[in-house]
């Protein structure tokens, strides 16, 4: 690692340069295949999967996307001439753009139904040449222009579907550009360096940059999720800042030591950079956990979300120090320059707040242990409550057109019209064309049921499918229990005495599928990127009692920050204040990408934080100063970089994105309790309660684990507290602060 950063120093220019000269290949090579995304998160073997395919297979003139165009009349009817006239030419209009296939207009044939029974609300379907992914946001924006156009004061039109939603998306990178300019602000206010401040966000915006445009060249290589880009964005500017904030703040130490600026950078990646190389590769480890439950899609979003991380470590120990030593001893602020040129290097001691909570926690471990678990449990109620599902347009904010046109769907033709479920089916002989002409009154008598059409048949008879409406909205349970009833009791009694072997597709059928899969799945992938984990962490501090108190924390910050969205996203508490539409189910991918991320994001503070800790032990064996000093030296940066993360998460609240929004709460939730609940108040207090036993390991597997070093010895004789010069100052302060914080309420 030395090496490495010390050839980056000397050779600084060409290492900016190799850097640049990537992002810019790498962004160009993207701009000329374009994108190739998906929004198809099927998984394989499902019952709704396999009606998908078969209806493909049989009616291929059907598969482009298709999305609706609703009118409502405020007075009279939309069978008056006058509106009749206007939509008539305007759907007219709308199927001769660019990209349609077809256009089905209430006016013409036997599709009367698409009239409301009070006459005052109709909806004409629009089917694209293509699936969502393959549209154009311009062609979508042509179709909402053209509808849009014949609205009156007593015509009111709205449009929904998938392509439509294209238009929602907001442009530009509000999002991004706001979290970086809230972390520029609260590294400048921890360095007082503009120079040391800009340097961690310029390495994370190469890095996410490069890797934002290599997912582009990535989904067309294999299936990559829509949202993959965004997320690798959010993960990438929180991890990247985070890891060149290490390394800056370890460079900073050095150079207030005395060292020359290029051995204070080197050190600096030395030690520090290799803290950050573990921390990485544990996010890459969690992330690439995901491959287990082989999903497409989900594996495009591991190896995209781990692509962007690599990179982010990369810049971290080769661009970073190579901008060090451009920028020299700027890195420390002029106060500090001048105290140094002043008085020269100083024993470095702890002291401020950091300091002062560090002995208030010492002296009081048991009450505050309680407060931490008493806040962890109180947020993580609500989670008993998730309902995992996929949300849809009806979530979306009031001022969307395609939350308007959920909402008159609901209102004239029932909430089940938003998402009805379809049955299809091979056809091979007469007895199951008799059957099958007998289906529809019989799925109408059912119990949820509210109307169903008759078989329709393709062109050469041996396929067929049926449109049942529920009473109920797509995300209702009573949906899905319908779904249930059909498969269960319904349709294998219609089958009797055929062939037929009816598959229930649709919305609410796909996604409980989905969801079912993922919860499958999801014990399997929780221990097994719990278990790397502990082993990781068993090896890197040698003690049984480190790692299991890990994995208790990891698992408490998911409940926790799961208890934040469930209260927002499905409850519904101040989402629509947000933008964020009204509440809604929980995406079932959102808890496997929580786990994996959160999973590495909180290794990052428990290595910096117990590595402190573990290294005091060794020198001294005294368990309640390991503890105290370890705290007190990290929390300031673990507090930093917790902001940092914090406010990067929660400004993607602005992409106008409802998953992206998910996943910037969620763990921006996660992030903030493990930083400030976890990290730096109940692993503390425990550590103090436990004593020695914190540094346990039965000497039968001492000797069988492999020895690894966080950092390595020579680094270690940089950091204060080491010699008896620092011992006594360390000592002399914290019984100055544990006098001082005696009258703090206990």
């Amino acid at each position: 690692m030395a090496a490495l950063a010390r050839w980056c120093v000397r050779h600084r220019l060409a290492a900016v340069l190799l850097w640049l000269l990537a992002f810019g290949g790498v962004s160009a090579a993207a701009a000329v295949t374009g994108s190739a995304y998906s929004n198809h998160y099927d998984a394989p073997g499902t019952e709704a999967g396999r009606a998908a395919e078969l209806f493909q297979e049989g009616f291929p003139g059907h598969d482009g996307d298709t999305d609706t165009v609703v009118w409502r009349t405020s007075p009279g009817s939309v069978r008056a001439p006058a509106v009749e006239q206007t939509m008539t030419r305007t759907l007219d209009k709308i199927a001769e753009l660019p990209g349609i296939a077809s256009v089905t207009s209430p006016y013409e044939g036997s599709h009367s139904g698409q009239i409301s029974r009070d006459g005052r609300t109709a909806y004409a379907t629009i089917t694209f040449d293509e699936q969502t992914e393959n549209i154009g946001k311009g062609e979508a924006q042509a179709v909402v222009a053209t509808a849009k156009a014949a609205e009156t004061d007593g015509l009111r039109v709205e449009l929904g579907g998938s392509a439509i939603g294209l238009t929602n998306a907001p442009s530009g990178h509000l999002a991004e550009a706001v979290g970086v300019a809230v972390a520029a602000l609260v590294l400048f206010l921890a360095f007082g360096s503009l120079a040391a401040s800009m340097l961690p966000i310029a390495t994370a915006l190469i890095s996410v940059g490069t890797a934002y445009a290599g997912t582009a060249l990535l989904g067309h290589a294999m299936t990559v999720a829509d949202f993959a880009p965004m997320l690798g964005m959010l993960i990438g500017l929180g991890v990247g800042i985070d890891y060149a904030l290490f390394i800056v703040t370890r460079h900073r130490r050095n150079l207030k030591r005395g060292m020359p600026v290029t051995e204070s950078a080197v050190g600096a990646v030395a030690t520090t950079g290799r803290a950050v190389v573990f921390a990485g590769a544990t996010v890459c480890i969690a992330l690439l956990g995901m491959l287990i439950l082989r999903l497409g899609f989900l594996n495009g979003v591991a190896v995209a979300a781990c692509l962007t991380v690599l990179l982010t470590v990369a810049a971290s120990v080769t661009l970073l120090p190579a901008l060090l030593s451009f920028i020299g001893p700027r890195a420390l602020s002029r106060r500090e320059r001048r105290r140094l040129d002043e008085n020269g290097p100083e024993p470095e001691v702890p002291g401020g707040f950091a300091a002062r909570w560090s002995a208030f926690v010492e002296r009081h471990p048991k009450k505050l242990g309680v407060v931490a678990v008493s806040v962890m449990a109180l947020l993580a109620l609500p989670t008993l409550s998730l309902h995992l599902g996929t949300a849809d347009q009806g979530n979306g904010p009031k001022s969307s057109t395609t939350r308007q046109a959920y909402d008159l769907i609901a209102d004239g033709f029932g909430p089940g019209a938003n998402g009805p479920l379809t049955l299809v089916t091979r056809v091979g002989s007469a007895e199951d064309k008799l059957a099958l002409d007998h289906l529809d009154s019989t799925l109408a008598a059912t119990q949820g049921v509210a109307s169903v059409t008759p078989a329709t048949y393709n062109s050469s008879g041996d396929m067929a499918y049926l449109t049942v409406v529920p009473d109920f909205a797509p995300q209702s349970q009573h949906t899905s229990d319908l779904v249930d009833r059909l498969r269960s009791e319904v349709l294998p009694r219609a089958e009797k005495g055929t062939t037929l072997d009816l598959a229930v597709g649709g919305t609410t059928a796909a996604y409980d599928d989905f969801a079912g899969v993922i919860v499958g799945q999801l014990p399997l992938f929780v221990g097994v990127v719990i278990s790397l984990g502990c082993v990781l962490l068993l090896l890197a501090f040698r003690s049984l009692a480190i790692p299991l108190k890990a994995a208790v924390m990891n698992v408490a910050a998911v409940a926790s920050a799961f208890g934040v969205v469930v209260a927002i996203f499905q409850w519904g508490w101040g989402s629509e204040l947000l933008g964020l539409g009204r509440g809604g189910p929980i995406e079932p991918f959102l808890p496997v990408i929580m786990v994996s991320v959160l999973f590495g994001l909180s290794m990052d503070y428990q290595v910096f934080l117990v590595s402190r800790m573990y290294e005091e032990w060794l020198a001294t064996g005294d368990n309640r100063r390991a503890v105290r000093v370890g705290l007190a030296e990290t929390g300031r940066v673990i507090n930093s970089a917790a902001v940092i993360m914090i406010s990067v998460f929660l400004a993607f609240v602005l992409s106008g994105d409802r998953v992206i929004a998910m996943f910037g709460i969620a763990l921006a939730s996660a992030v903030a309790l493990d930083a400030f609940v976890l990290r730096t108040l109940l692993v503390p207090a425990l550590m103090h309660l436990l004593g020695g036993a914190n540094w346990w390991l039965p000497s039968w597997l001492e000797r069988r684990l492999p020895h690894i070093s966080i950092e390595p010895p020579e680094g270690r004789a940089t950091v204060p507290g080491k010699n008896a010069h620092d011992d006594a100052l360390m000592d002399v302060l914290v019984k100055e602060q544990q006098q001082d914080v005696r009258d703090i309420p206990g």
